[in-house]
């Protein structure tokens, strides 16, 4: 076993040197008398309701929910992550060399990943609805190819995305504890903050990059366009209100609502209109979802804040808001027809993946990723890439809601209700940017079954089923879901 314990990075989640029985038992007491409500409702791996036995759903699959491996996968994942997101050689000309370093490490990432992940499952991947449904969507990507305009185009675009979809499957796989997670969120944060201050300077310098009128990313590639960049700052904030919300720490708590209000900043100086109804839907989603006994009172609230924001707000951040009229709207709206018409008149397999540009007027995206998926791979692709969303998002709200636990377990349900709200906020905002098959959604629905995960382990730690080796797992266990 030590050879294979090198040889596949496996290593269990229970740690002897933390054995704390005691301690456990003391929790078991406190908690007995909310266990039969805190179990009533639990969810295998598929996402699917286990209410009926909340015991066998979760003792079924204490090796899934209790081994803890993927070191090395990990590690790749945290590089490739962050080369993907940072862009270091567009820094400096020294650094080109790094300009493949994100195909190197994926691959390197996957040898490690493929072994491993047998060793622990003894499959390549799980299988929640979201697998399942991103795995269709790639074989009707696969499908479109033959029927495309360019062909060579069309297997260029499944080539990439076939990328983007090994990554998913990777980052659902190896992200199986808070530390992880919390690791990877910080990282994309660091990057988030760095275009949000950017965002915010070049707006004040007046250092208009795009056509003299708005700012541009200060990190090419995903965040060049000031729509897509603003996707990512509405994406990633109600995140940054979740960490803050269930943060202990009063400093670490004001921090985080300190970088909050740096992003919705940054969101601003993008002026991008698709960006402001994200954020609308975002703080509504916020709102009803932690003010449920005061929910009239919340909204008040809301809304004077809201009004506060406009108020405060550049005039010209106003304006444009306000304005639907003017040339860049009425393009957009052009090639929203035309892939309306294109998806339409292309029902099955549509015109081709990455090919909307050759049938536009003017050689342009759809600017809507719905459309974007209809128009090239069909509707029936349309109707698997919504219940991909949709299915995140139902995975999330299965997670009880804070105000029903106690303090100690708030952490990953404040973490779930900023999830939830960033995949509205992506849902919306994603309406006016063709980003359907970029990295943006991919990485939220993986943090979302990784939450989702976390959730059923801490479940499965407080079940009288499981046995001893994994009771001893609870002190450990419990210290990781209490690691933020």
């Amino acid at each position: 076993m030590a050879g294979k314990s090198k040889l596949l990075d496996y290593e269990p989640i229970s740690n002897p040197r933390r054995s704390n029985v005691p301690r456990d038992q003391a929790f078991e007491a406190e908690s007995t008398r909310r266990s039969r409500a805190d179990s009533e409702k639990t969810f295998d791996s598929d996402g699917r309701d286990g209410s009926a036995a909340p015991a066998q759903a979760v003792s079924a699959q204490p090796s899934e929910l209790l081994k803890r491996g993927h070191t090395l996968t990990f590690a790749g994942l945290f590089l490739f992550t962050f080369l993907v997101f940072f862009r270091p050689y567009e820094f400096s000309p020294s650094l080109h060399w790094l300009s493949k370093g994100a195909l190197i490490t994926g691959i390197a990432t996957l040898i490690f990943y493929i072994p491993t992940q047998l060793g622990l499952e003894n499959r390549i991947t799980i299988r929640t609805r979201e697998v399942n449904l991103i795995l269709i969507l790639l074989v009707l990507c696969l499908l479109s190819v033959p029927f495309a305009l360019d062909k060579f185009r069309a297997w260029g675009g499944f080539v990439e995305y076939l990328k983007v979809v090994i990554i998913f499957l990777v980052l659902v796989n190896a992200l199986r504890t808070e530390k992880q997670l919390k690791a990877l969120l910080f990282l994309v944060l660091t990057a988030t903050c760095i275009l949000s201050l950017s965002a915010i300077d070049d707006y004040r310098t007046g250092n208009f990059e795009l056509r003299g009128q708005r700012v541009k990313g200060a990190i090419g590639n995903l965040f060049d366009n000031p729509n897509d960049l603003a996707l990512h700052l509405v994406s990633f904030f109600p995140i940054v209100i979740g960490l803050a919300l269930g943060a202990r720490n009063r400093v670490a708590r004001t921090i985080y609502f300190g970088i909050a209000l740096t992003i919705l900043g940054g969101t601003v100086a993008t002026f991008s209109r698709g960006g402001f109804l994200g954020l609308v839907f975002v703080m509504g989603t916020i709102v009803w979802r932690l003010g449920k006994r005061n929910r009239t009172l919340v909204v008040i609230a809301a809304g004077f804040l809201f009004a506060a924001f406009l108020v405060l707000a550049p005039g010209a951040y106003r304006q444009r808001v306000t304005t639907m009229g003017d040339p860049s709207a009425e393009t957009r709206k052009g090639d929203l027809k035309r892939s309306v018409y294109l998806a339409l008149r292309n029902p099955i397999n549509g015109v081709g993946m990455d090919n909307f540009v050759l049938y536009s007027d003017r050689e342009l995206a759809t600017h809507n990723s719905y459309t974007q998926v209809a128009s090239e791979l069909g509707l029936p692709a349309a109707a698997v890439y919504i219940l991909f969303l949709i299915a995140a998002i139902r995975r999330l709200r299965r997670i009880p809601a804070p105000r029903e636990l106690d303090k100690r377990q708030r952490r990953l349900p404040y973490l779930a209700i900023g999830l939830e709200a960033s995949l509205i906020g992506y849902m919306v905002t994603s309406f006016f940017a063709s980003v359907a098959y970029l990295w943006y959604v991919y990485y939220l629905v993986g943090y979302a079954i990784c939450v989702s995960r976390l959730w059923e382990t801490s479940l499965a730690i407080q079940s009288k089923d499981l046995p001893p080796s994994a009771i001893e797992a609870g002190s450990h266990g419990q210290r990781l879901v209490s690691s933020y």
